[in-house]
Formats: C-alpha cells, structure tokens, sequence
C-alpha cells in the first residue's frame, strides 16, 4: 500500500490592494474583478483569515457556504486551500457549495464555529457579468462588527504574501468527512460536506408548530400558495421544507433549481424584479405568495390579487403576533429593534406592549448584540429583511413560516391581517426611491451640501407648503448610534427630517454596491390613525414629503436624473 505523501504548503508573494474595504455586507465586486485580477480573491481570503487571532485559529471550525452563483467553486476551492494551509482544522460546507445565509448562522452557532464565510452579493446580479461577495460572518453567526471589517481591511493594505496548499482538492458532490495530510502539520485537516437544509430545518421544527402551518396548507380550506425561488439557493430549503415537510403542492414553489445567474434576473424580491410572482398574484387563484433573494435572508410577501405587504408593515405585524409562535411563548419576548430607515409602525407595537424599541443604523450587525445581551427578540429592516434571536442574520423563510403561522391561528388571509392591524395601530405609508449608478462625487458633494442645509439653525423652524398641506419641520439631524451595549458609537448613518406630525424624509447613501457607482436612498414616511384614509394609494399620500425631498436636496438637477431607478 502506497503512503500518500503530505500536502505541501505554499507561501506566495503578492502586493496590496488598495480597495479591499468591506461594507455593509462584506466586500462585494464586479465578478471580473474577483476572477480577473490576480490574487484578488486569495489576498481578501487572507485578510479574513489572518484577522482571526492565530491562537484562535489554530485547529479551529469555520464554516462555507455560497448563493450558487458564477465563481462560488472556484472561490470554494481556494477557501479551502487557503483555510488549510493558514491552521483551520475543520471547514464544514454544504453540499454542492450551497448553504442559505441563515442556514450558514444556524450551523455556525451549533457547532459553535469560529466564523463562516459566506460566497453571496445578496440581489445583485449572478453570472460572468454580475457581482460577487465574500461576507464573513463571527462566531455568534452575525455579519462582522466594524471592529472586525476594519482588522480585515488593516490586515488587506498591508499584506504581502499568502499561504494556501495549491495540490489539494475536495469534492463538494460527495457528502461526508475528507481528510487530508499536511506537510509540518500534526492533525490532519478535515473537510465535512453537510446537507444544506437538514440542520436548519431542525432549527425551525423547534421554533414553530409544524403541525398547524400543515394543517393551513393541506387543509380544507387552504390558501393556494406560490413561491418563487428566484433560482437562488432557496430552491432546496423550500421544496424541503413547504413542499415535503409541511405539505404544500410540489408544483406551488417555482425557479427552485439554483442557477449561477438566476436566470439571467436580478434575484431582488420586490415589485419590480419579482414580475412574475407578481403577475401570478394579480390572476387572484393564490391567496399566499413570496420570494426571497439569491442567499435566502431577504423575503416579500403578497397577499391575494396581488396585495403587497411593505417589509416596515411586515416585522410590525409579526411583532404583535408572536404568541402565534411556540418559541415565542416559552422564551418570551424580550424587545424589538428596527433600522431607523424602517418606519414607525413597529414602535408602535412594542409602545403597546410595554417592550423597549431600539433604533439602529441600516446593517443587520448592529442587531447582534442587542440580541446577545437579551435586549431583542425580533428586527427588521425596510429592505425586506426580518429575523428574531434564533441565530444572527435576518432570515426570508423563517419571516414566511410566521406569516403562515398568524394565518393559522387567525383563519386569515394576508389582506385582513394588515388592515385589521391598521385599524388597531395606525397606518404608517411608507416608501423608498433608489437613485442607483450614481457618480460617487456627485453623489457625495449632494449629501454633504444637503447636511450642510439641514444643519443650520433657521431649517428647524421650516415650514413647507405642498398643495394643502403644511409640513413644520421639529428635527433634523444626522443620524448617529450609540450601542447600549458596548457605547461604541456609530456616526454619518443618514440624514433625517422630522415633521411635527410624525412625517419622516431620510437620506442615505448605500454602501452595499458591487463597486457601479453610488447610490442614493430617499425615504418618505406619513402616520394615518383614521381607518377611513388607509385605503389610499401610497405615492398619492407621499407625493408632498416626496416634493420636499426632491426640492431640498436637487437630486434631479445634480445628478442629471428624471426620476428613480426602482421604488418601493
């Protein structure tokens, strides 16, 4: 029998890149860059890896997953090289390469792993000309802290060489453990390929009552449902799980075979690239429809005809049915928190509930330590994002098995669950326009020259005169955190202008592109208390905060725009 020699370890000289800061959601680029530039990919592995404090990383469990899309293999491989030759002991990745961004949460935490990188731009764009992310998540399975993208991008200007072990290969077909020996290493290094779905799907068996959501969708009088996959990673998770497991017809989930360019779409679940659910929904022959993004956080919701619920109104509505929800009930609900771009309506519920509402910069990472210091049951985001503390990311089939749940319980459809919930709270009309592709000094000098305008004394005594509306203005500020926490304090998180009758205008620039411009956000927020005016179009309702927003800060004139790339 032939002693299969060691596996060398490779150093490699390489020079800095300049542009390796991570942002809200890791450090996402044009998919050429990644696979084009040499050791583009092998120098950020390295940052990631070498931010890990070497103790720590010895011998330690990290785990990889990807949205499936273009260039995931390959980037797993040289994770997996890369990880092996820099004292990772054990990577655990799921099958194929495919693992939710939750399901990598999930698993991160039960196993108690260091960390796990995660292969997803989130809804941008798959394919040799899309985008690609590397995101690296920490050992309570929550998105990097700023302490820790700022270690890794330190690390990345600096770095001069890479160690990586270019002779070994897995195979990501074959589930179960490989080892492998390495030169100078006395354990061998192992590699577990995991189902994608089974530990998640314990977790959510112990979260929600299985046996009633079965009841809804296979019973008498079942809501036909239709979910679309978006041809992301979602695919396996939802013929597993609502298909199998909870009964609903095999032919009600659609686009679930992942591709590595989701069909060519952008896998956004919103109105305007979730066209085909959409359209299904307007037919009226389903009374329950979703679609999530490329890795599985980001979820929407329709109700009959086509009735949209807005992701703000959402995490409002879950949070004031939460004793629908086992999990819930024995744990108990310790808080909410919301970003402060999402609207109101949520604090509207935890003020009747008596529970505290924490307001917090747009990044699903400042919810972790609310949620690890027992602040916070349940958040959301206004990008269509929710979760609770059963792991650390926002999570879009979790958020779709509450909303099955409250209709079990209620014996409702969508529509009635929202506007039975304005009637009790209030309706908060709340949109979004996304100024995309934007020139980032253009989009720069607007923001600083809008702060400068909103900043001065006489702003907070404005008053606007729209038709026949008056807006005063009370409060006008740059949006800054203080973590109740750990008092570390976040600064510049958006610009905001509050009316004295509740009404908001926000504006921030996004940070979560693939490196095509900037993008500029405007948020308009209205409160209606009387149920006879909440059945009003949205854009009707905004169009004077709308005209404000557009008028204060010129957007049209300065960036040459007629109007905005998407509205939600």
């Amino acid at each position: 029998m032939t002693k299969i020699s060691p596996i060398p370890v490779v150093t490699v000289q390489t020079a800095p890149f300049e542009d390796q800061r991570p942002g809200t959601n890791g450090l996402r680029r044009k998919t050429a860059v990644f696979e084009g530039k040499k050791n583009y990919l092998q120098n950020y592995i390295q940052s990631v890896l070498s931010s890990i404090d070497l103790r720590d990383r010895q011998g330690c469990t990290m785990v990889v997953g990807s949205d499936g899309r273009y260039f995931s293999r390959a980037a797993i491989e040289v994770i997996v090289q890369m990880a092996a030759a820099n004292g990772i002991g054990r990577l655990v990745i799921g099958h194929s390469g495919l693992l939710s961004t939750p399901a990598v949460s999930c698993i991160i935490r039960k196993i108690k792993a260091i960390g796990g990188i995660i292969l997803t731009a989130s809804h941008n764009p798959g394919g040799p000309g899309g985008d690609f992310g590397i995101k690296f998540n920490v050992a309570n399975g929550g998105p990097s802290p700023d302490t820790v993208m700022e270690r890794i991008y330190q690390v990345s200007r600096t770095l001069e060489e890479y160690a990586i072990c270019p002779d070994l290969r897995i195979d990501l077909s074959r589930l179960g453990r490989q080892e492998f020996d390495l030169e100078n290493k006395f354990k061998p290094f192992r590699v577990e390929i995991v189902d994608s779905v089974e530990v998640y799907l314990q977790m959510l068996r112990n979260i929600f009552d299985f046996t009633a959501i079965k009841s809804l969708l296979t019973g008498p009088d079942q809501p036909k449902i239709h979910i679309d996959a978006m041809n992301g990673v979602m695919g396996p998770y939802v013929r597993r799980i609502l298909c199998d497991e909870l009964g609903a017809p095999a032919n009600s989930a659609v686009n679930c075979v992942p591709l590595e360019d989701f069909g060519g779409r952008p896998p956004e679940p919103n109105l305007t690239y979730a066209t085909s659910l959409v359209e299904s929904m307007k037919g009226g022959d389903f009374g329950f429809g979703a679609a999530f993004d490329a890795d599985g956080d980001r979820y929407m919701i329709l109700g009959e005809n086509g009735f949209f619920v807005n992701p703000s109104d959402s995490v409002a509505i879950m949070g004031a049915n939460l004793s629908t929800i086992p999990y819930f009930r024995q744990y108990g609900v310790k808080g909410f928190a919301r970003s402060m771009a999402t609207s109101a309506a949520l604090d509207r519920v935890a003020k009747a509930m008596k529970l505290a509402l924490y307001e917090t910069p747009t990044g699903w990472r400042y919810f972790g330590n609310l949620m690890d210091s027992g602040r916070c049951s349940v958040c959301g985001e206004e990008s269509f994002g929710t979760g609770s503390d059963h792991i650390r990311e926002k999570d879009g089939l979790w958020s779709v098995l509450v909303w099955l749940s409250i209709m079990a319980a209620k014996k409702q459809g969508v529509e009635q669950i929202v506007r039975e919930h304005w009637a009790r709270f209030g309706r908060n009309y709340f949109c979004r326009f996304d100024y995309e592709g934007l020139d980032p000094r253009a989009a720069f000098y607007l923001m600083r020259d809008l702060e400068a305008v909103i900043s001065d004394k006489a702003f907070t005594s404005q008053k606007f005169a729209v038709g026949d509306h008056m807006y005063s203005v009370e409060k006008a500020d740059n949006f800054e955190y203080i973590d109740p926490v750990d008092g570390t304090v976040a600064r510049n998180q958006g610009l905001r202008i509050i009316f004295n009758d509740a009404s908001r205008l926000v504006f921030r620039m996004s940070g979560s592109g693939g490196g095509m411009g900037s993008t500029i956000r405007i948020y308009a927020e209205s409160f209606e208390r009387d149920p006879e005016r909440h059945n009003r179009e949205t854009q009707v309702v905004l169009g004077p905060l709308i005209a404000i927003a557009l008028k204060i800060s010129n957007i049209h004139e300065r960036t040459g725009r007629r109007g905005p790339n998407v509205i939600t």
